[in-house]
């Protein structure tokens, strides 16, 4: 095989960035996948550099030049700077691929922009394309593994990727792992809701952390499982196994069902710092958060109880809501959040808006069979925008009970509530920088924004009222200012997209089969 130079372009970000939780944090939200291909690529013989884009660097400046081949991975926000710089690449003579969850929720678009689209990706498949590195025109080959990797390059193998990435965080240092893949709840709005449970080797998981205790004096960990400790004593006996106790902190995302009083107390003994279980609804999920058939204010309490026994424990709790989902209706699941806040002042909220990413999730069939997703910009398409029509809810309320709810989170009132029932130092300061920054501030600025335009802007009332599918100015504007010197190497078309790829996708399945 003929040796080939390769760049990996890792995007954490979609634009420069001045927000400060995204200053400080930003290269702790690096992927594994592009550091796993990058080693991959190297063990195969090629010549690769990569570059861990997070909002702070010239990215520009910091490309790699001279490329035969580029893989680019992109999460839907910054799919449209990914599609800018496949067009560059692509005038400079180089074959290009993007990958990640971009690819996987909207594989038919980025086809018209990528030589190779991947889904699922393994070292087989990385190997074909490397192999092949050729052009693919108009349209891009859509590839995809049978599932995810059995295996993964560990910590040691992968430690030159890692470590220029960490280099890139100012104050907090973090490295990403994993202990399983795929996830054993069938919730239909997530990505990982049709993907099967894999757990990774214990052994695996064991050599991983005995590196890191060798490279930092007390490593921080976050494992990018979707919901860790699925198999908790498995999970637990490795960490017990080869880390001596309380020497690395943790970070993990679970459910509330996996998290009875005896394993977070035996989380605690084992450094874990940080926990973000998922809420989602009052009205939904019982099943995720140990509540059954409860809803309203009955599930509200046994929540709290519940979280408020964590934060005994465990110095840093993120609680993940989901706003706008099919199952509210008027005032009262926005008063309910608040009297949850009420109840657990150590919780830190964070919002998603119910959003129908293409392909990522069976339920967004649904959506889209019933005309409900908007084809807002890849740019723009993000937990805070919600890209489905409220099924009980106009625009405008829907946002005015936003706000609302925002501003209470984030009043200086429960700001320092929440300082003061947290005691440790580092979540003191991350709980006031979010917000002040990302979650509280500068959600609020924005929502205000749409709910103002609302009303005084007639295309932007349009489009969300599904009245026009024409891109309002004001998001073009705020593109192309993000976007910077990157617009001019947008292509044209790239701003519109089928929201309704996937139906269509779908129906052809089902045609060909009958």
């Amino acid at each position: 095989m003929k040796k080939l130079s390769i760049g990996i372009i890792d995007l954490v970000a979609k634009a420069p960035t001045k927000n400060m939780w995204e200053r400080v944090m930003g290269a702790n939200f690096a992927s594994i996948m592009p550091q796993v291909i990058a080693t991959w690529c190297e063990e195969m013989g090629h010549s690769v550099t990569l570059v861990t884009y997070t909002g702070r660097e010239d990215l520009l400046a910091e490309l790699p030049e001279n490329v035969d081949l580029v893989f680019i991975a992109s999460f839907t926000e910054a799919a449209l700077l990914s599609y800018a710089l496949s067009n560059l690449f692509r005038s400079r003579g180089a074959v290009t691929a993007i990958g990640g969850s971009h690819a996987r929720c909207y594989p038919q678009d980025a086809q018209k922009y990528f030589d190779y689209v991947l889904g699922f990706t393994d070292k087989s498949l990385i190997y074909d394309v490397v192999s092949d590195c050729s052009r693919h025109r108009p349209l891009g080959m859509h590839l995809s593994a049978s599932g995810h990797p059995v295996n993964l390059p560990g910590v040691s193998e992968r430690w030159k990727f890692i470590e220029q990435t960490t280099r890139k965080a100012p104050f907090i240092k973090i490295v990403p792992l994993l202990g399983s893949l795929g996830c054993p709840y069938t919730c239909d709005f997530c990505i990982d809701s049709s993907v099967r449970y894999q757990p990774m080797e214990a052994d695996a998981m064991k050599e991983d952390l005995r590196f890191l205790l060798g490279k930092f004096k007390r490593p921080r960990v976050a494992w990018h499982d979707p919901n860790f400790g699925v198999r908790f004593d498995r999970c637990m006996d490795a960490i017990e196994d080869a880390v001596p106790p309380n020497r690395i902190d943790f970070i993990a995302e679970s459910t509330l069902s996996l998290l009875s009083e005896s394993r977070v107390k035996r989380l605690k003994r084992n450094g874990f710092k940080a926990l973000l279980p998922g809420i989602e609804s009052w009205f939904e999920l019982g099943k995720k958060s140990r509540t059954g058939r409860i809803i309203g204010m009955e599930k509200v309490k046994k929540v709290s109880e519940h979280v408020n026994m964590i934060l005994k424990y465990i110095p840093y709790v993120q609680t993940n809501h989901i706003v706008g989902l099919d199952g509210d209706a008027g005032p009262e699941p926005f008063e309910l959040t608040k009297r949850f806040l009420d109840l657990s002042p150590g919780a830190f909220p964070a919002y998603s808006l119910l959003s129908a990413f293409g392909q990522a999730a069976p339920l967004n069939l649904q959506f889209q069979r019933d005309k409900r997703v908007l084809p807002f910009p890849f740019h723009v398409l993000s937990n805070t925008q919600m890209n489905v029509r409220p099924k009980n809810y106009s625009w405008p309320e829907f946002y005015d009970r936003l706000i609302g709810l925002i501003r209470y989170s984030f009043s200086p009132r429960m700001v320092l509530r929440r300082f003061m029932a947290n005691g440790e130092t580092i979540p003191r300061i991350l709980n006031i920088v979010r917000a002040i920054s990302s979650e509280g501030s500068g959600r609020i600025k924005y929502f205000k924004e749409i709910r103002k335009r609302l009303d005084s802007d007639i295309p932007l009332r349009r489009f969300f009222n599904q009245e026009t599918t024409e891109i309002p100015q004001f998001l073009v504007q705020s593109i192309r200012k993000d976007l910077g010197e990157f617009w001019d190497w947008l292509p044209a078309e790239a701003l519109v997209h089928d929201p309704n790829a996937y139906l269509r996708s779908e129906n052809l399945k089902c045609s060909a089969c009958s």
